[in-house]
């Protein structure tokens, strides 16, 4: 794996501010050219850049720039990375251990009932298997459609809830919103409340003051009449 230096535009603001190296020199470490990083030193380029350390980054060393602010044409060199980051392997079709590929038509009528946006190139690969099983699930044309019983696939260890989730996400994508149908919409019309509010409103507008104290008035004459009966 090829080294390659950290944040070179930063590395060349520290590098000017302490360092007696020529632009040449920052400008061949760091790939930027010769101009830009006598910019940087004028204060025309990189401003609000903070200066990154590569002695603290481990990618410089203090010997390798005190050699090289002794000899103009000294060209610095990256410091050998004290860890080796391999490199990334080509991710090929997904490997599914013996034991569990015969949970794989449970895991691909799980995925084809619960998630119908999934292409059969994502459930191939999510489980590891081929589009011809995937559509023989799909028409029930399977040979044991019978005896197969929906299995999450996370569950059964085929793949990762992360894939899953990613692999739905890409599905979801450029999907028609669902309808107020398919929803089950419950709401009322805006006509439908706008017309129980003004209903409320006429009932309270139809109470008469008069009526209602003709009522307690009567009420309380009878009540004065009863307590004269008693005696």
């Amino acid at each position: 794996m090829a080294q390659t230096l950290l944040m070179p535009k930063a590395t060349a603001v520290w590098l000017v501010d302490n360092t007696a190296l020529s632009f040449e020199q920052i400008a061949q470490f760091c790939k930027l050219h010769p101009l830009e990083v006598k910019a940087i030193a004028d204060g025309e380029a990189a401003q609000g850049i903070k200066g990154l350390d590569p002695i603290a980054t481990g990618q410089l060393s203090r010997d390798e720039i005190s050699r090289a602010e002794g000899d103009v044409n000294y060209k610095l060199k990256l410091s050998e990375p004290k860890v080796r980051v391999p490199d990334s392997k080509r991710r090929g079709p997904r490997y599914t251990p013996v034991s569990k590929r015969q949970d794989r038509p449970n895991a691909i009528l799980w995925l084809v009932r619960n998630h119908p946006e999934l292409k059969d190139a994502q459930i191939s690969r999510l489980v590891g298997t081929t589009k011809t099983t995937i559509e023989q699930i799909r028409d029930r044309s399977h040979w044991n459609s019978a005896n197969l019983a929906p299995m999450d696939p996370v569950t059964l260890g085929l793949c990762s809830q992360i894939d899953l989730d990613l692999e739905v996400e890409k599905a979801s994508k450029g999907r028609p919103l669902p309808t107020a149908a398919e929803l089950g919409a419950t709401l009322q019309a805006t006509t439908a409340t706008e017309n129980l509010g003004l209903y409320g409103q006429e009932e309270e507008k139809e109470i008469d003051a008069n009526a209602v104290f003709a009522k307690l008035k009567s009420l309380k004459s009878t009540r004065t009449d009863d307590e004269d009966d008693q005696y």
